[in-house]
């Protein structure tokens, strides 16, 4: 096979960087409009910041009364979007729950949802306290879907300071790791968001692919990265579209000359 069959038949995947704000019509437009952008692109698996519902800078007062149901309007375009594509579409919302509001991701494609995964690590850190406001996720959830002939783990943002969190997903079966975020600014926090997303392709020897949300709330530097710990595709921190290849021969081929899964001598429990 030549090269260029191998690239067009090989899986690209996008990472959407851009600021959603307080108006849940005009992210959603505005979600519709980045999706059908990296479709032309030739993306089929498209992933999503963090609160790409509704977003403000006190979520804490805004986002309970933005919150929507699961299968609400925003879902409903993901899916619409994704159907339109033949893609797989990752994104965050703010989920109204009987138990209160959660900060959940949701995976989607043309049938329906796959998966809902409600952030387990809120973000009570660095000044910020989720857990005011919001409904933890169970521990207990294990976000792997099959599409697209891979298996792909869900995490959100804060849950990339836990190596534990990507570990499981990994031991799932999973060999790409999505991480919408909303990483907030602040001293240092785009070199650690660069070196976890960097450090989880690594050690998982899995692609890992980082959408974060652009300034004015968000550090941006969106990437894709190999399971060699090399950026396929990055941002700086203008809105925009990073998309790469996502080759499963690389995960095999890492993994032979890599094993650090199969020498491991510690399981996560």
């Amino acid at each position: 096979m030549r090269d260029d069959e191998r690239d067009e038949r090989m899986l690209l995947a996008a990472a959407v960087q851009w600021a959603p704000g307080e108006d849940v019509a005009e992210n959603r437009a505005a979600a519709a409009r980045w999706i059908d952008a990296a479709a032309a692109r030739g993306a089929r698996l498209i992933v999503l910041p963090e609160y790409s519902q509704h977003c403000s800078a006190d979520l804490a007062a805004t986002a309970p009364g933005a919150a929507e149901p699961l299968e609400g309007p925003f879902t409903a375009m993901l899916q619409e979007r994704a159907a339109a594509h033949g893609a797989l579409v990752i994104a965050g919302l703010v989920e109204r729950r009987d138990a209160g509001a959660s900060n959940t991701v949701v995976a989607v494609d043309g049938t329906g949802i796959l998966a809902a995964y409600r952030k387990v690590h809120l973000y009570d850190a660095f000044g910020s306290s989720e857990s005011d406001w919001l409904t933890p996720g169970d521990p207990a959830q294990l976000p792997v879907v099959d599409a697209l002939g891979m298996r792909i783990g869900i995490q959100t943002c804060y849950d990339l300071r836990f190596p534990e969190s990507t570990r499981r997903l990994v031991d799932a079966g999973a060999d790409v790791v999505v991480v919408p975020a909303e990483w907030v600014r602040g001293p240092q926090k785009e070199r650690h968001w660069t070196t976890l997303v960097t450090a989880r392709a690594i050690e998982s020897t899995a692609f890992v692919i980082a959408a974060d949300q652009s300034p004015p709330l968000g550090v941006g530097c969106s990437l894709i990265v190999d399971p060699m710990g090399v950026p396929l595709a990055a941002l700086g921190d203008e809105q925009g579209i990073a998309v790469a290849p996502i080759d499963p021969a690389a995960i095999t081929t890492t993994r032979r000359r890599n094993p650090s899964l199969a020498n491991r001598r510690y399981r996560v429990g």
